[in-house]
């Protein structure tokens, strides 16, 4: 499965959202993701198996219980192929702190200049 098929579910970013805080028992994101979005508990196991298949989460053992958590490569991977396309929103963000700075400057120099009378 393609990395943004995985991260197309709004369900599975959701789940990737709380193993990004750290390691957590299925139990746990069941009953967040349970909550959240109303569906049953085989339905999050679902995707849980799709993450952990794809590479995104891994699961291990701890006596009974089953703790998951994020697998960063297939996410370096996603950042990869975004580096192409960063370079949009870097010139507009870079234009907007501009824009901050001199309104800031603007405001700062009206200020000192209504302070003079």
């Amino acid at each position: 499965m393609h990395a943004f098929d995985v991260l197309g579910d709004p369900v599975r970013r959701r789940i990737l959202e709380l193993l990004a805080t750290g390691e957590q028992t299925s139990g746990e994101v069941s009953a967040v993701i349970r909550s959240e979005f109303g569906i049953s508990q085989p339905a999050v196991s679902q995707h849980l198996r799709v993450l952990r298949e794809s590479g995104f989460a891994s699961v291990r053992a701890e006596g009974t219980r089953r703790l998951y958590a994020v697998q960063a490569e297939p996410l370096r991977e996603v950042d990869v192929w975004l580096d192409r396309f960063r370079g949009f929103w870097e010139q507009r963000l870079d234009a907007l702190g501009t824009e901050l700075a001199r309104g800031r400057r603007e405001r700062r120099l009206r200020e000192e200049a209504s302070g003079d009378d």
